[in-house]
Parts: C-alpha cells; structure tokens; sequence
C-alpha cells in the first residue's frame, strides 16, 4: 500500500481522475466533485508525475485518454465502483425495504437501463439497487435479494431460473460492419480489427475459442484493445474500434437500435444460460418477489 500512495501521489487523485476521463473535462469533473477547475488540473498533474506519465493529451477545448490514461482508467473506475458497492452494500446491511440485484455492469446498463421504466411504472415503490461486481458474491453474506449469473445453472446454495441461453456472435458499428467488405466468410474476420474481453476474476470465452468452434484452428488471433469490462468493450465496438463478442441478450437492444451491426448466422451457443438466482436459506421479501417476477416476464 506504501508504493501505492507514491505511485499515486493522494487517493484523491483517483476520484478526480476518473470524473475527468468519464465526463472527458477538467470542467465538468470540477464542477461535479464541487472544486475549481485549476485544482482538478492540478491533481491530475501530480498524478501523472507520481506515475511517470501521460494520462490525458490537453486540447484547445478538450480532454482526451491516452493509452496509458485508457489503460488506468479501466481499472480505476471499476476499483471505485467496487468501493462504491461495498460502502453501499455495509450501510444499507441494516435495512429490508430495498431490494438489490447483483449482476455484471454490463448487463445492468444494457439488459436494465432500457427496461427500468417498466418497472417503475409497475411497481413505483420498490427501492431497487443495481450492484455490479466481477465476482459472484455470497448472497446471504452481502444481503442481495438477487443475483445474475452464467453458468448451468447448478448452484447449490441458490434457486435458479434461466433467463436466456449464452449465445455469442460479431458484432460492429455499423460503419465498421459495412466497410469490410471482404467479410464473406468466417476465416476473413482473422483480417479484421478485433476487440478483446480479459475479465481478471470470470472465465468468458475468447476468440480462439470462437474460431474453433468453427472449425478454424491453427491460426494467429489478431491482437488488439483488450478491456477487463464487457460494457466497455461494447462501447469501444460502438465507436468503431473493431469487432467485439456481442451476447446475444445484452446486445439486441443496440441491434434494434442501430448502433451495432451483427453476423448472427455466425452464432456460437455455449451450452450455457444466463440465470437469474436467488437464496435458499433466505426468503425473499415482497418487493424481491416483485422484482424476480418483473425480471422473468421478458424470457421468452
């Protein structure tokens, strides 16, 4: 912890920081952390001197990542949110009028996010918490009500319901979709830009293994951006940056939506399911029950 804090100067760093690469302003992050903006300056300069390097190229009116700067922003965010989840879940350990849904960030901004209204408009008292995290979390230890996991549904401390089978094909901006032209078969994606998933704590498929299970094996699997969140490797394929994995269920709603573009002929299904899972030795309250029903009403 001692090489931390002379890597990073101030644990403050980290919260300013990550403002300023999320909102892409030494402005806006000042003005959300409620300080000046040459005190946000300031902080990321002591950072980068800490670190021995450049987080941000400094436009005329705008802020940009580097590589080094995009790198560290992928853990940092995702080590605050875990900070986040945990100061929440140990503050709200006492209450019971809550109900909270553990799950991956992805599937909670992608899967969630554009079905919430329905909820609220169903049941507009429920108290919801979306949690995320990178592991797979005692339920009864952290008092969630529910849980998203992937697997085969066998958990034995757990109750669970599939809530879709895992189902992976391509997936681009449509710009990028449409500008490879040579995309007639399978082995020419090996010449496209691809986009990499490297979770550190959950085992998810790679493209080797993708590519194998069509039959093409032996064959050098292109390097590029790799990410450790699923969310932001649908955001980097959104702004054109390659091919990425899209699971079927997190992606049809940017599919109908346009802003990807899919080879679904190409679909590898695992085997596996996405599950919806809850306690054995813990009964749900009401509003858990509402909330578990709401979630499996969309299976179809």
């Amino acid at each position: 912890m001692r090489n931390t804090l002379k890597l990073i100067a101030s644990p403050r760093n980290l919260f300013i920081f990550e403002a300023a690469a999320r909102l892409g302003s030494f402005t806006l992050a000042a003005n959300e952390l409620g300080m000046q903006q040459p005190s946000v300056s300031a902080a990321i300069k002591q950072l980068e001197a800490a670190l021995a390097v450049r987080l941000f190229d400094r436009g005329h009116r705008r802020i940009t990542l580097t590589n080094a700067g995009l790198r560290f922003y992928t853990d940092v965010s995702r080590a605050l949110r875990n900070i986040e989840s945990a100061a929440e879940a140990v503050h709200n350990m006492g209450r019971s009028d809550y109900v909270t849904l553990n799950s991956s960030s992805a599937f909670s901004y992608y899967w969630m996010m554009p079905k919430l209204h329905t909820l609220r408009e169903l049941h507009p008292a429920i108290d919801l918490r979306l949690q995320n995290s990178v592991s797979e979390p005692n339920l009864d230890v952290e008092n969630i009500s529910v849980a998203v996991r992937l697997g085969d549904g066998n958990w034995p401390d757990c109750y669970a319901e599939k809530i879709a089978d895992e189902v992976i094909f391509p997936v681009a901006s449509p710009r990028v979709m449409q500008a490879a032209r040579n995309l007639r078969s399978i082995p020419n994606l090996l010449h496209e830009r691809l986009i990499h998933l490297e979770e550190p704590v959950r085992i998810r498929p790679t493209w080797k293994q993708w590519f194998a299970h069509h039959s093409i094996n032996n064959m050098q699997i292109p390097e590029g951006l790799r990410f450790n969140d699923y969310a932001l490797v649908l955001q980097a394929a959104q702004t054109g940056e390659g091919f990425a994995f899209g699971w079927e269920h997190i992606v049809r709603d940017l599919l109908e939506r346009e802003l990807l573009a899919a080879r679904e002929e190409w679909a590898w299904q695992t085997g596996r399911g996405i599950y919806l899972v809850w306690s054995k030795s813990r009964p749900l309250s009401t509003n858990a029950e509402k909330v578990r029903d709401w979630i499996l009403s969309f299976v179809h």
